[in-house]
């Protein structure tokens, strides 16, 4: 019998799971895995109902990572229009509980869980995985900084205290954008005119592609028409100048606010960036200037330099950190 339901919903798609039900060992199991559009249920109890019924899967309790703030029982969708109770869809389903956290809560338990075959070094700063004197097996505390773009831009860390993680759940993809030069400054400028405030979710996120280039071009005196951020990414493949630059400011803004996270939280000992369109980015991350960007940070620069920048190519780190916490959910209930 499985033990726990998984779910991490953004705001394009929502991921289903099952996890094993040992706590001691905790699993996300693969074949388990789908993946629905939400703009084809008009609740998360309705999309959960059809993913047990296609799976045929009667799991006890359930943990839902959602890209959205939590506020006691109820958790509202930041890019979508979904409002879920933990209370009236732990009903809905037949749970015994439902935990609510935030998507990057687990994004960054699912840290605690990478191998090395899970990520993808960004600059030249190496990184072993956990099995060695600077991972897990050490007694030291840690302090890593996880920032993703996908349909949002979600932001978190994991602490690891006296031998125990701690996921912080925090909304800092809303901070505000902090130009870093001229061209970035007519960006912002283009920006605050049709959004008023200018967050870094503004321009490191999908549809922050898509604004940065509708800025690029509208400075350069063109009309980019509608485009989404696939075409933006096609269209670089193929060499379009405008697009390729999009891509660059895309990367060295994205930088830059992985280094602000970093002086933020103290997390000199890595960051993590998972999200739906850094797989896409990978042919261009490593060659941008997301390094320099992350780096270039005055008298702290030499430190930044040796801090680590991982993207994450797990297929499915929302639904594996939710595992994770599923497992803890469960030590804590048989204390």
């Amino acid at each position: 019998m499985t033990g726990a339901l998984l779910a991490d919903i953004g705001g394009t798609n929502a991921r289903f799971a099952l996890a094993a039900s040992d706590p001691s060992a905790p699993a996300l199991l693969p074949d388990s895995v789908q993946v629905y559009a939400v703009a084809d249920f008009p609740s998360l109890a309705d999309a959960a109902r059809h993913y047990l019924d296609k799976v045929g899967a009667a799991p006890s309790h359930g943990v839902f990572a959602v890209a959205g703030r939590v506020d006691g029982d109820e958790a509202r969708i930041t890019n979508h229009p979904w409002v879920i109770s933990a209370e009236r869809t732990r009903i809905a389903l037949g749970l015994t509980r439902i935990d609510l956290v935030n998507d990057f809560a687990a994004q960054a338990m699912a840290v605690s869980l990478l191998g090395t075959g899970d990520v993808v070094p960004i600059g030249g700063v190496r990184w072993t995985g956990w099995g060695n004197s600077d991972g897990w097996n050490d007694s030291g505390d840690r302090t890593y900084a996880i920032i993703g773009p996908g349909t949002g831009l979600g932001v978190g860390a994991l602490l690891r205290r006296d031998g125990r993680f701690y996921p912080l759940q925090t909304e800092g993809g809303h901070v505000s954008f902090a130009p870093n030069n001229p061209e970035e400054i007519d960006v912002l400028k283009r920006l605050s005119g049709e959004f008023g405030r200018v967050s870094n979710e503004r321009l490191i996120s999908g549809s922050g592609l898509v604004n940065l280039h509708r800025a690029l071009s509208q400075i350069a005196g063109e009309d980019p028409g509608p485009l989404q951020p696939q075409d933006i990414t096609a269209m670089a493949r193929e060499g379009d100048v405008r697009c390729l630059r999009a891509i660059d400011v895309f990367c060295a803004v994205f930088g830059a606010a992985a280094g602000d996270l970093v002086l933020t939280l103290g997390a000199w000992d890595g960051v993590f960036l998972p999200g739906g369109l850094v797989p896409k980015l990978m042919p261009w991350l490593a060659h941008s200037g997301f390094r320099q960007r992350f780096e270039h940070k005055g008298r702290f620069s030499p430190t930044m330099a040796r801090v680590p920048t991982l993207a994450v190519t797990h297929p499915q780190p929302g639904l594996l950190g939710a595992a994770a916490l599923a497992a803890q959910c469960a030590l804590k209930a048989a204390a």
